[in-house]
């Protein structure tokens, strides 16, 4: 039997990715002492190593595919395929930032200010090539974690990633500058992407990935309508295409249903049931395929 070597990123993205495979119909299992999770598709077998490493041994052929940020993948400069932007964090739908800080009372404001300064990041060799775009010759060294706490002491900026900035206004830092955004990526093995099945078998695996990612922000909404209200609900009713409209067996109402944005639902109900809407539902979506 054909199988697929898929890493999974270890660390903050863990938890969240684990849980997308899930809704994605992919139930997996980790073992605090095994870097080798179950999953309960007998064609894969998982890997989970730190997303720093993960594009390296995926052009490495180590993994015919895995998940790793856009950042460790400029990082890293592997040659990979990226099959799919899979737009999660740790914390929720929204990309990370790797952004340019100093101290609140520093007199830096810009990458300029930053020449002949020290700078400490993870992201080494990206922030290098953002500082030569922008013409600055600054030194850029290695961190080893804690980075937020280096200014002003140790070094004049950081290049730190941030889904919200807390951590770096907690730590009296301001922003002055994004080097990139970056999402999970699911990249695969150049030489793995020329086999039709093992192609396939990414192809299917990032159909349904993007399908629960699709649902993440998404309700279906079930409701009763008479006829004689039926417009003006509908009026009221986005969707992906059309609401569906079935017959019930009162002659004079329908059911209506549809999917909507989560974030539109508390306004939504309420202008439907002023609107005639009865018997409201609304229910948790596992996959949108579209």
């Amino acid at each position: 039997m054909e199988k697929l070597t898929l890493g999974l990123p270890a660390g903050s993205l863990q938890k969240t990715t684990i849980e997308i495979f899930k809704k994605a119909g992919f139930n997996i299992y980790v073992n605090e002492r095994s870097y080798f999770p179950y999953i309960d598709d007998e064609e894969i077998e998982c890997i989970l190593i730190r997303a720093q490493e993960i594009p390296r041994y995926t052009e490495e052929g180590v993994l015919d595919a895995g998940i790793s940020g856009k950042d460790w993948i400029t990082e890293t400069g592997a040659e990979v395929i990226e099959v799919a932007d899979m737009n999660y964090s740790k914390q929720g739908l929204r990309p990370v930032k790797l952004v340019l800080a100093v101290p609140k009372d520093s007199p830096i404001n810009s990458v300029s200010d930053l020449q002949g300064k020290k700078i400490a990041t993870e992201l080494v060799e990206v922030t290098r090539q953002f500082l030569l775009e922008n013409k600055v010759e600054a030194a850029v060294e290695f961190s080893w974690g804690a980075t937020e706490v280096k200014p002003p002491a140790l070094v004049d900026a950081i290049a730190e990633l941030t889904e919200t900035g807390r951590s770096l206004k907690a730590n009296n830092l301001r922003i002055i500058e994004t080097i990139l955004e970056s999402t999970p990526r699911f990249i695969a093995n150049k030489e793995s992407w020329k086999s039709a099945w093992k192609k396939k078998k990414i192809e299917q695996m990032v159909t349904l990935l993007r399908g629960a990612l699709m649902a993440e922000e998404k309700v279906g909404l079930k409701m009763n309508v008479s006829k004689g209200n039926l417009e003006k609900v509908l009026s009221l009713l986005p969707a992906l295409r059309k609401p569906t409209i079935s017959d019930l067996y009162e002659d004079d109402w329908v059911a209506v249903e549809t999917v909507i944005d989560e974030k539109t639902v508390r306004e939504m109900v309420t202008k439907l049931k002023e609107a005639g809407a009865e018997g409201i539902i609304e229910y948790a979506l596992n996959k949108i395929i579209p």
